[in-house]
């Protein structure tokens, strides 16, 4: 082995061997076990959520696939309708081309080429990431198996009346000019105003005031609305008022859904330019007045003083106009959430238009009546009520339920050119006909070819092909051998803020369609937020590319990736200073094996990961830790004998006390990752090769090595030395998988393994027979001893090279036995002059204590010692032990504690608290008589 470890050597040959030699592709063999990944947008690069997703995803994969699974990760991309669009037509734009003059077949025909060129980013991206994915079988959702699969679902559900074309209330995008989903709508608090309206009635010469923040609305006023209940307007129910600058007479409606506290208690009702308006006018059988465009300028239903003007001008003329009319009552500033369209940043407009719904709320009996059971939302809960799905951590159950339980219909049409052409096909008359292609259509309904057909210009919504991603990529509808092997999947690995938009829909339609539930489990995980806890964005200048971390990046370089393209150019100064102060020297390459194993070390479950460099430094550290380790263990045992022949060799207690940490090691590993705690999973897995089998047990093989004659020995402590590094490998792979891989190839032959991966071996199983708890108290024991002495080395000041004379006193048999037992291991490890044991009634010289349960560990301080030092010492003990005290007498006075808790555990509480008074009253021994 090299002596300096090195990711960047490493890591690009070993993913390329095992790709070539298809190691991630499934083995045929095995219990199934699939994992689909949620397809990041082809149109960008992998981001610091992504990364954590896809780590915690491969974690579970290579798990798997050690333990004998016939394992599938299925990766792939997402035609991303909107975004993809947006970024062709912003490039053509700067060629100083227009889509609208290349027609349709010529644009899309670019966007092709443009997913060719740039689309095998992330799949680079997740290749730098260790991704075990099986990249033989990639998909993309409008390949054409996965097109066949979107029309299939489509036109079924259209024959069965659960889809439709209707005009209703949807977000829209005046800049891209097409409906958008709730997910790509993203509110902020800004400051506005809200302006009071004065709206006169028909018949007398009252008036109404009506507050808006919304002046340019009124244009499409159907209704004023008050509260049933409030005194103030209850004559006026039922009376009209006159629209101001409209002349329309409008009627006054009563209804509950009124604030009386808002305002003046007056709401004016535009259906066709807000949600709540829209219910509350249909109530009341308001006809929706549409006074927008596509583009939101006025239109033709506006009075010709204000058809043409954009929203917002028309804002301003509207609002003079009603001042010049003296109908203007005040104008307040007021802040509001003001809904933007996250691709376009323009603000998104409530507008009435025809779009095509997938019908979630349709009730039908079991013999197909009407009422009873939702047909498509009622299976997708009782999937999860029933346990057939389960949600880790189960509290996002209440959030699928909440939003399944209110779900309004689904708008699943959308006016671009890039996306799954929905397949509908009008005539000159309007008549709509469905189908799989035009020439279906045409023989289903005996059109000739010379009656007029014109495909639905629209695109479906990303989500509704997103939704068939468990099935469609395994080849629905037909009936494929990976659809029968790995459908239903095994568990769903996501964030919690997609469980609405992709996992509701994944659940309805796996069910709908594909039989069985899509997948076994759901795993939500947190979102990834900087080291302040704000989340990662790029208008915050707080984004990190985990590929910088993995290779390094000078501050110029980062300075320049964080403000280039920013949407608030402004905010690029601020952002600057922001990274200068916080990466001063850039950041420094950490390879990926750090990254990785810092984000499962923050996978606690179901908080957000708040992501802070220092812990990849550290687990940078780790890797260079398990490097010399390894390196370490091959100086002592390459061309060594480590015990082929098990008679040959004798296992010395260290050696009988890793083997036995080992067993628990593994116990914890597996537990935590079959619970999705990988959190702990990896705490366990740091804990053991730092503190237990570097810090320790090496040091602990030492003296036998050096310096003990014992052949057997010394072939049982290289023979462990080989097999525990070999299984700890093993079971850090999933976590570590480069570093991993290389050093496994140098120890396995040593361990008598021939293979040519490690991810073909098995993963450790946890065997009782090996656990040894008289080894573990035994190796606790003379850890406690050297840490004593360790303690009163660093505390004291005493160099670590020079040899102490020790004290014993109130030595048990069983401390004089382990104290001649590990007699070679303790004067190696604590530099020991001398160790003579006191009679327990003979007075003691100054000394310095240290205490091992009753022994009394001593280092006489004469000539040794500052003795003012060791009473600060004995002080700052005697403050631990009676904060301790207080501790345990709290919960042995609590009452709930003592009846509730298992009688073993109180029983443990009550020794613990005898040993700390003891020591208690041994350390104040000792103070008295350095006094």
């Amino acid at each position: 082995m090299q002596k300096t470890y090195d990711p960047s050597r490493i890591e690009p040959y070993w993913y390329e061997r095992w790709e070539h030699n298809g190691y991630f592709e499934p083995s045929g063999q095995g219990t199934p076990y699939c994992i689909m990944i949620p397809p990041p947008n082809v149109t960008g690069t992998l981001h610091m959520g992504h990364a954590f997703q896809d780590t915690l995803m491969d974690i579970l994969i290579r798990f798997h696939r050690m333990r004998g699974h016939n394992t599938f990760w299925q990766p792939g991309t997402d035609h991303a309708g909107i975004a993809t669009q947006l970024v062709v037509e912003r490039q053509l734009n700067a060629a100083g081309k227009d889509r609208l003059e290349m027609g349709r077949e010529a644009f899309v025909e670019k966007i092709w080429e443009w997913k060719d060129k740039s689309g095998g980013t992330i799949q680079n991206q997740m290749r730098r990431l260790g991704a075990s994915v099986d990249w033989s079988r990639e998909r993309f959702t409008m390949d054409e198996g996965l097109s066949t699969a979107v029309r299939e679902v489509f036109v079924r559900l259209h024959e069965e009346g659960l889809i439709y074309r209707g005009q209703r209330l949807v977000n829209w995008d005046p800049v891209l000019e097409t409906a958008v989903s709730d997910l790509e709508v993203e509110s902020t608090e800004e400051q506005g105003s809200i302006w009071r309206l004065r709206y006169p009635l028909a018949d007398s010469d009252e008036s109404l005031v009506v507050a808006t923040t919304r002046p340019e609305t009124m244009l499409g006023d159907t209704a004023v609305a008050v509260h049933p209940n409030d005194p103030r307007y209850a004559h006026l129910i039922g009376k009209k008022v006159k629209l101001p600058l409209v002349g329309r007479e409008i009627p006054i409606v009563a209804d509950e859904y009124v604030d009386m506290e808002f305002g003046t208690g007056c709401l004016k009702i535009t259906p066709a330019h807000d949600f709540n308006d829209y219910e509350v006018g249909q109530r009341h059988g308001c006809e929706p007045i549409n006074i927008f465009t596509g583009q939101a300028t006025i239109n033709e239903n506006a009075p010709a003083a204000y058809q043409g003007l954009d929203r917002f001008e028309a804002r301003e003329r509207i609002v003079a106009d009603l001042k010049a009319a003296g109908l203007l009552d005040g104008i307040d500033p007021h802040k509001l959430m003001v809904p933007r369209c996250e691709r376009t940043g323009a603000i998104v407009e409530p507008y009435l238009t025809h779009q095509w719904f997938v019908d979630l709320t349709r009730k039908t009996q079991p013999d197909g009546r009407p009422g009873g059971w939702t047909e498509i939302t009622d299976p997708a809960i009782q999937a999860v009520r029933q346990g057939q799905i389960q949600f880790t951590p189960e509290n996002w159950t209440k959030t699928y339920y909440n939003w399944l339980e209110d779900i309004q219909d689904w708008c699943i049409s959308r006016q671009l050119w890039w996306g799954h052409r929905i397949p509908a096909w009008y005539d000159n008359n309007g008549q709509v006909y469905v189908g799989r292609s035009e020439a279906e259509v045409r023989k289903k309904h005996g059109l000739p070819d010379t009656h007029s057909l014109q495909q639905d210009p629209d695109v479906l919504d990303t989500w509704f092909s997103s939704a068939l991603w468990p099935f469609s990529t395994l080849g629905w509808p037909e009936n494929t051998q990976e659809l029968s092997t790995f459908y239903p999947t095994n568990v769903l690995v996501t964030g919690f803020d997609i469980i609405f938009f992709w996992v509701a829909r994944m659940i309805m339609m796996g069910l709908k369609f594909g039989g069985e539930v899509p997948f076994k489990e759901v795993y939500i995980h947190g979102l990834v937020r900087d080291s302040e806890g704000a989340k990662m964005s790029k208008s915050k200048g707080n984004v990190l590319d985990p590929i910088d971390i993995i290779d390094g990046i000078d501050l110029e370089s980062l300075v320049q990736k964080r403000t280039t393209g920013l949407m608030q150019p402004q905010r690029a100064p601020a952002i600057e200073k922001q990274t200068r102060k916080a990466f001063t020297n850039g950041i420094s390459p950490h390879g990926t094996d750090a990254l990785r194993f810092t984000f499962a070390s923050l996978a606690t479950t179901g908080r957000d990961v708040v992501f802070d460099m220092g812990r990849v430094d550290g687990y940078r550290n780790f890797c260079n830790k398990l490097w010399n380790a390894a390196r370490y263990v091959l100086l002592n045992t390459e061309e060594q004998d480590c015990g082929a022949n098990d008679e040959a060799v004798m296992l010395g207690s260290a050696d009988r006390w890793i083997i036995s940490r080992l067993q628990t090691t593994e116990k914890t590993v597996i537990e935590a990752l079959e619970t999705y705690r990988m959190d702990l999973a990896a705490q366990a897995i740091y804990e053991f090769l730092w503190d237990e089998y570097c810090d320790w047990y090496l040091e602990l093989c030492k003296p036998v090595l050096q310096q003990d004659t014992d052949a057997k020995r010394q072939r049982g402590t290289r023979r462990t030395l080989v097999r525990v590094l070999e299984a700890v490998l093993r079971l850090a792979h999933p976590f570590m998988p480069f570093i991993t891989e290389e050093i496994w190839q140098r120890i396995a032959p040593l361990a008598g393994i021939d293979s040519p991966t490690i991810m073909h071996q098995r993963y450790p199983i946890p065997a009782a027979e090996l656990e040894d708890q008289t080894a573990e108290a035994e190796i606790e024991w003379v850890q406690r001893f050297i840490l004593g002495l360790r303690r009163i080395r660093g505390e004291m000041d005493i160099p670590p090279g020079r040899a102490l004379p020790v004290l014993l006193k109130n030595a048990s048999p069983k401390d004089l036995e382990r104290l001649e037992q590990h007699r070679v291991a303790l004067d190696f490890l604590g530099r020991l002059e001398s160790v003579d044991v006191l009679d327990a009634n003979a007075d003691t010289p100054e000394s310095a204590l240290a205490l091992i349960g009753e022994l009394e560990l001593r280092v006489p301080i004469a000539g040794l010692i500052d003795k003012a030092a060791e009473l600060e010492r004995l002080s700052r003990e005697q403050s631990k032990l009676e904060s301790e005290l207080k501790r345990i007498q709290g919960k042995l006075q609590n009452e709930a504690f003592v009846s509730k808790a298992p009688a073993e555990v109180v029983t443990r509480e009550r020794e613990k608290l005898a040993d700390i008074e003891d020591a208690l009253t041994r350390v104040a021994e000792q103070q008295q008589k350095m006094a």
